[in-house]
């Protein structure tokens, strides 16, 4: 029986599946107060702008992209990180050599405790 409590970054396997966008997917990992997510860019991926009440971390594992937040464009690479608070609109579109970013959320999101597409609820976007 596998350890629920123990993971590895790079087996796909493990999480629950969400395809954030064309390009663009993530495995979830819920816990009680907190939840992980690593998401897969392949190049130019581009995620819709969105935003939801909880407070969202974020740092560059591999490659880059740029980040929309609030309406302005930063440009990250790997070891690049951030914290959004809840509320605030945001997005991501991966550069030309893709990118793995761990997305942490606090509290959890309860539409990510399930295998489903889009940014929110079920729907894309959101």
């Amino acid at each position: 029986m596998p350890d629920s409590t123990f993971f590895n970054l790079d087996d796909l396997g493990q999480g629950i599946h969400r395809v954030l966008a064309e390009g663009m997917e993530a495995r979830i990992f819920p816990g009680d107060q907190a939840m992980l997510s690593v998401v897969r860019a392949e190049p130019g991926a581009a995620g819709s702008l969105h935003s939801h009440p909880q407070e969202q971390w974020g740092v560059v594992l591999k490659g880059g992209g740029v980040r929309i937040q609030d309406g302005v464009e930063h440009p990250v690479k790997q070891g690049d990180f951030w914290r959004t608070p809840g509320g605030v609109e945001h997005g991501f579109t991966a550069g030309p050599e893709g990118a793995v970013v761990l997305d942490i959320f606090a509290p959890p999101r309860d539409e990510y405790r399930r295998a489903g597409t889009g940014f929110a609820g079920g729907a894309e976007g959101g």
